[in-house]
């Protein structure tokens, strides 16, 4: 990033990773997507974004990103905020990437609502909750998780987002093992197996997840027995997580990052030995009240108070 915008307003906010506590495919839409059920649950695992905005006559947008992602969601993120709040100016952007991608972690979809809740505020103008979960959703299903974060139950194609009673806090172990799983092939093995009859026990079975007091039931993942029957190796990963002690353990979406929660730090702490061949990660729940301090502590310069969205004190 730039050091010569002296006039720049600056920040540097952490996008989140997410899990899945459970998971549930009910069939193909209408509009071709499919009709989900899920329990998300923000993570400790987070990618690192420096933004900075600087006003001006014409609007540019840059990004630093080793990775060199193609169509990064960062960079869409911050276009469809100039062009939506007719706002002008140079946005730079660093992205440091912890989150693998194409595992199920929605990196991608956390440094796009990172931008479009940091750049409004840096950028001077106010925005409200409807207004941003429009802009989330026209950048994928994923997105309007990220300006919610915490517990939430998500329906339809995973963007009606219902908030849920926090989970206890939890430790737990991550797996990214390097087995790339592409959403649309697990879709598809999934849909041979999809069957009407299923669907009302599903959502019975969903309901009684998401009502259940914290992270310690065990949920279930569709995606698992298809992905697995595949790629035994994630099955294997999600048997060593068990057998060190963690409940639950799964698949997040549709693969392939594996994850374990336990009772103690003492039993994370030794499964995670116990994987250090692995690509392995010691994660926490991260709840929506600590999502929302880390957003009002990171942006603390260029807001007044602590409200949500975060709200600029630059707007007229």
């Amino acid at each position: 990033m730039s050091a010569r915008a002296t006039s720049a307003r600056r920040a540097r906010v952490r996008a989140l990773a997410k899990v899945n506590l459970d998971l549930r495919v009910l069939g193909r839409r209408q509009d071709g997507f499919h009709e989900l059920r899920t329990i998300f649950q923000t993570i400790s695992l987070a990618d690192t974004l420096d933004i900075a905005f600087t006003p001006g006559r014409r609007s540019s947008i840059e990004i630093e990103d080793a990775l060199e992602i193609p169509d990064n969601l960062a960079v869409r993120a911050a276009r469809l905020t100039l062009e939506t709040l007719q706002v002008e100016g140079k946005v730079e952007m660093r992205l440091t990437k912890r989150i693998p991608m194409g595992a199920g972690l929605g990196g991608g979809s956390s440094d796009a609502a990172a931008v479009l809740l940091a750049l409004p505020v840096l950028a001077g103008r106010r925005v409200a909750a409807p207004r941003l979960c429009e802009m989330a959703s026209e950048l994928g299903s994923d997105v309007p998780f990220f300006l919610l974060g915490g517990r939430a139950a998500g329906i339809g194609r995973g963007q009606e987002l219902f908030p849920l009673p926090e989970a206890a806090a939890r430790t737990g172990v991550l797996v990214v093992p390097g087995v790339p799983v592409s959403t649309a092939q697990a879709y598809r093995w999934l849909s041979a197996h999809l069957t009407t009859e299923s669907q009302q026990n599903k959502i019975f079975s969903f309901i009684a997840q998401a009502w259940a007091q914290g992270a310690g039931e065990a949920g279930c993942n569709d995606f698992e027995a298809v992905v697995f029957r595949h790629l035994p190796q994630l099955a294997a990963l999600k048997k060593r997580l068990e057998r060190a002690g963690a409940s639950p353990a799964l698949m997040t979406g549709s693969g392939s990052a594996i994850f374990g929660l336990f009772r103690t730090g003492a039993r994370a702490r030794r499964a995670l030995a116990a994987l250090e061949e692995e690509n392995a990660f010691r994660i926490s729940l991260v709840s929506r009240a600590r999502y929302r301090a880390m957003w009002w502590r990171a942006l603390k310069e260029h807001i007044a108070e602590r409200i949500w969205p975060p709200q600029s004190r630059y707007a007229p």
